[in-house]
């Protein structure tokens, strides 16, 4: 099921890097700091849907990302993501389902622990989005991926201090391409990906 969602973060935060100077429509150009940045895991959840059973969109997340990006605003093509989110983190408001997610028959989250995802091109619209591609990794199968994400905004945590910038990114992928077919087609083959990634820049 939701084991595509976590496609998506990896895509979400590697969209970050596309929209460095990107002009949005009506504004100034969106001006974000150049460099290398770390995955915020306390705000960076990546939700995940689909029909359950033809009577409704049922919804879980993943959560505990790490990952790297490094940015390049003058040139947003050469930015890079690399991003793991912990299978186990998978999250649902059923303790029964999400334990049963974990097993064998979904995610085998004791065999393959994490999932991953690599850039391979950043493509910026000029409207304060991008488009990103790379390969996913889960369940043992490797995918390339596409998502749309958009940018969200950027400056000073004023918590932590941390210069932070952040982007949401959305994306429809098939569970069944990546070995997860459980109930498919009563509980729905597409999976539609809500990602809210949060990236601090390193000193």
């Amino acid at each position: 099921m939701s084991k595509k969602t976590v496609a998506c973060t990896f895509a979400l935060l590697g969209l970050a890097a596309s929209l460095g100077l990107a002009q949005a429509e009506g504004t100034a150009p969106i001006k974000v700091e150049s460099g290398t940045y770390k995955v915020e895991p306390g705000h960076t959840q990546v939700v995940f849907s689909l029909l359950h059973f033809g009577f409704t969109h049922y919804s879980g997340l993943f959560s505990d990302v790490s990952g790297t990006l490094t940015l390049n605003s003058a040139h947003p093509a050469a930015s890079k993501l690399e991003v793991s989110i912990p299978v186990s983190s998978v999250q649902t408001t059923s303790d029964k389902l999400t334990a049963e997610l974990k097993e064998a028959d979904w995610f085998d989250a004791a065999k393959y622990p994490t999932a991953t995802f690599v850039s391979t091109q950043v493509t910026p619209d000029g409207k304060g989005g991008a488009t990103i591609t790379g390969n996913f990794t889960l369940h043992g199968v490797t995918k390339p991926i596409t998502l749309q994400a958009h940018y969200v905004g950027s400056g000073i945590n004023p918590m932590d201090k941390a210069y932070t910038v952040g982007f949401q990114a959305t994306g429809v992928i098939k569970r069944s391409d990546y070995g997860v077919k459980t109930y498919v087609p009563m509980v729905g083959d597409d999976v539609a990906l809500t990602i809210a990634g949060a990236f601090e820049k390193q000193k």
